[in-house]
């Protein structure tokens, strides 16, 4: 893991519980499938998604003895320089899918609470 995502991490992880009070958009399949996440922090907006199939919601248990798909975290900062690749990986139900960091920042910066993607993406 690169040292800017397990930095993206360790200030994720300091953000005062619950985290989902810092939470700012959600990113959901057409599905409403939880895709991915960017939560506001000390350091700037971190976006979080997990590699694999994974729970829906708080209260779902996690797919893995179904499906025998672990899952992971993937964190990393929507703003992560010029030299960083604008496209993110994330994974829902339905699949893998990129998340692009500027669509991200353009949707917090918007105040866009919920994005849905389409298909495709």
């Amino acid at each position: 893991m690169p040292e800017r995502q397990r930095r993206a991490a360790a200030v994720l992880a300091a953000v005062p519980a619950p985290a989902h009070d810092s939470r700012v958009l959600d990113v959901q399949c057409m599905h409403s499938h939880h895709v991915a996440a960017v939560f506001t922090t000390a350091d700037g907006p971190v976006v979080q998604t997990h590699r694999g199939r994974h729970a829906h919601g708080q209260r779902d248990r996690v797919d893995t003895p179904h499906h025998g798909h672990p899952t992971s975290a993937w964190t990393d900062f929507v703003d992560a320089g010029p030299l960083a690749d604008d496209k993110l990986p994330a994974w829902c139900e339905c699949g893998p899918w990129t998340l692009s960091r500027a669509e991200l920042a353009a949707w917090v910066a918007a105040g866009e609470g919920r994005v849905v993607l389409e298909s495709g993406s």
